[in-house]
């Protein structure tokens, strides 16, 4: 399942200003809400019941935040690059500057695990977290995520 399945061009926001995490979880919910037709509430109250077992901060300035929905129909992604790093309970401890929320079907079993194996493998290349930070704008932002680094090599 490559990453332009669970991601549209207007599911990107390329510089989100938030004070924290719980601000941070309803703004991708708002725009999860707005992308998917799904209310906006009960994309926000999965995903913080879903925080409530753990912090889904994985490490390098990078969080999973995810849920699932009875009504969801298929598997998608809001992929946010904060403006300034905030705390999200982070396992390594550090501040979270790129946050990807993940809203599957309540029935989506392993899709779901697959999907955010997958969005793990793809933020934690370091090269492509690098260009992710480094690029402003949401199409250059969702070309990064779904074609993979670019190589600044001739």
């Amino acid at each position: 399942m490559p990453l332009n399945d669970l991601l549209s061009p207007d599911a990107v926001i390329a510089s989100l200003r938030v004070n924290g995490k719980k601000q941070a979880l309803q703004e991708l919910s708002e725009r999860a809400a707005a992308v998917s037709g799904l209310s906006a509430r009960e994309i926000f109250d999965a995903i913080l019941q879903r925080e409530r077992l753990g912090p889904t901060g994985v490490g390098d300035g990078i969080a999973i935040p995810h849920g699932k929905l009875v009504k969801c129909q298929r598997i998608f992604g809001v992929f946010a690059r904060l403006e300034r790093a905030i705390d999200f309970e982070a396992l390594d401890g550090l501040p979270v500057d790129l946050i990807f929320l993940l809203i599957a079907p309540e029935t989506a079993g392993a899709d779901h695990l697959k999907a955010l194996a997958m969005i793990a493998r793809v933020l934690r290349n370091s090269q492509l977290a690098a260009q992710l930070r480094a690029t402003r704008d949401a199409s250059g932002i969702y070309s990064v995520l779904t074609l993979g680094p670019t190589s600044n090599a001739a």
